[in-house]
């Protein structure tokens, strides 16, 4: 497909405008800021400090020797609150904490822990007598559940902690919603049997005038549902899903509206165990009274074009019925702001105070009305807090560069803990910061650098960086017994 190597296109559309919310990047002038700043202000400082932490070898081996990743017995779990968190909302989530203290079977790596106002990640991790890449699960253990608002537990804090730990967050605006989603888990992981198919679902928008959804369907979602054809040498591949035993649907252009989306959603025929999606993700001014409920939503492939976009072409939270099965689903959304949204810009590239973009800092309604659903909520979700760049679909290549989505869905469908899936970005993130530092390191000595590259390496850092989960990053997909 056609690609524009001259500019960079972020894949967020204006809900007022119905434009490009961020206007695509010209490579000279991203290239430009980025020549101009010292390194460690390339990024806001918290990119910069989770790409230094994520820069170990392996994420595996920040655990004790013989502790494998996967196995939750021995690496453990937490849930952490505020430290002014409602007693309701404890109280929700008690069937949660008391289901995966008895799945441990061990009370000192199961723990609720606190969190403070004001504390940073390494003080947070020092008041608990460890440090950066030396997890003890007795102490903390691996996978954490962040519980409440963005807002109280701050993205900065929670992104660097996901550089060692499996980081699963949780924020709902009432109790009964963290009830409904606590219920939800145990009911998965308990019941006899489970109503989900052996599905995989892949949905992905295609407008022929719009460069984002042009690369996102050609390049990630046709590859992910059909596999890679052969090319020269290197023999074809077949899509991870059908190599698990998993069937498959595949939604793209013309056949990913919303209504079908919806029909996804509502499982009237059956409700697959996975679905991924790729589109444009809706974005609206700050303060605007829609923000809170519509940013995040999906566009859908009834959008006609650029300069306007009607409700009735994206899919957000409100518009999930209640009669949805989504039981037992894990969803994976690549659009901008798909998770959430942060107060401030966090990809400015210029020397300057980051711009506010939100009123506050929120996890995005759609995957919110998802996990907190009245007939039985999703798993997780996996998403995008900020934008999602198509940078991070073809690197420096002419040809798609996915090995991380496709080890990600793999992780989910072998039926691993879900926040091992987000790990696979967190090693891009690394990988990238350290060839990001060696190329702005190079400019700064005066040695001649290819602009593309430096482009490339810094949109996909901060793409990677991005991804986070919503749910319990210890929840997993019942494979065994799915049908």
């Amino acid at each position: 497909m056609p690609t524009d190597r001259k500019k960079v296109v972020t894949n967020g559309i204006n809900g007022v405008t119905g434009n490009y919310d961020v206007a695509p990047i010209a490579i000279e002038d991203l290239v430009r800021g980025l020549k101009g700043i010292p390194p460690a202000e390339a990024a806001p400082e918290h990119v910069v400090v989770r790409g230094q932490k994520l820069r170990q070898p392996s994420f595996a081996r920040a655990l004790p020797w013989g502790i494998e990743p996967h196995d939750i017995k021995r690496a453990g779990w937490a849930v952490v609150f505020h430290k002014d968190e409602q007693p309701a909302v404890r109280q929700a989530l008690r069937p949660l904490i008391d289901h995966r203290r008895a799945q441990v079977g061990d009370d000192a790596r199961v723990k609720e822990l606190t969190y403070f106002p004001t504390e940073d990640a390494n003080g947070w991790l020092a008041r608990h007598d460890v440090s950066w890449h030396n997890i003890e699960p007795t102490k903390v253990p691996y996978y954490l559940l962040w519980v409440g608002s963005p807002e109280r537990l701050p993205f900065q804090v929670t992104h660097e902690i996901d550089s060692d730990y499996c980081v699963g967050l949780l924020d709902f605006e009432i109790a009964e919603a963290y009830a409904r989603y606590a219920q939800s888990v145990v009911e998965y992981e308990t019941a006899p049997a489970v109503r989900n198919t052996r599905e995989a679902v892949f949905f992905g928008t295609r407008h022929p005038f719009d460069e984002a959804t042009l690369l996102s369907a050609d390049w990630l979602v046709t590859p992910l549902a059909d596999g890679i054809p052969a090319n020269g040498p290197t023999p074809a591949e077949r899509p991870v899903a059908t190599q698990l035993g998993f069937r498959q649907r595949k939604f793209v252009g013309e056949d990913a509206t919303r209504q079908t989306l919806l029909q996804l959603l509502d499982g009237a025929e059956a409700t697959p165990s996975f679905l991924f999606t790729a589109s444009h993700g809706m974005v609206w001014p700050n303060g605007d009274a829609r923000q809170f409920e519509a940013q995040g939503a999906l566009l859908c492939q009834d959008w006609p074009g650029f300069g306007s976009v009607a409700p009735s072409q994206f899919v957000a939270g409100a518009d999930v019925s209640d009669s949805a099965r989504l039981h037992g689903l894990i969803t994976f959304h690549f659009a901008c702001f798909g998770a959430g949204t942060p107060r401030e810009d966090l990809y400015v590239f210029e020397r300057s105070q980051p711009p506010p973009i939100a009123p506050q800092p929120f996890i995005a309604a759609l995957p919110r009305r998802l996990l907190s659903h009245r007939g039985g909520g999703a798993l997780a979700c996996i998403g995008h807090i900020e934008r999602a760049w198509g940078s991070s679909i073809t690197g420096i290549a002419a040809s798609p560069q996915i090995r991380q989505f496709q080890r990600a869905i793999a992780q989910v469908l072998v039926g691993k803990p879900v926040g091992i899936a987000v790990q696979e970005f967190n090693d891009l993130s690394a990988t990238l910061s350290d060839v990001l530092s060696g190329l702005l390191g190079k400019a700064f000595q005066g040695i001649p650098i290819d602009d593309v590259a430096l482009a490339s390496a810094w949109m996909q850092r901060n793409d990677a960086g991005g991804f986070v989960l919503l749910g319990d990053p210890a929840v997993r997909l019942r494979v065994a017994d799915l049908v």
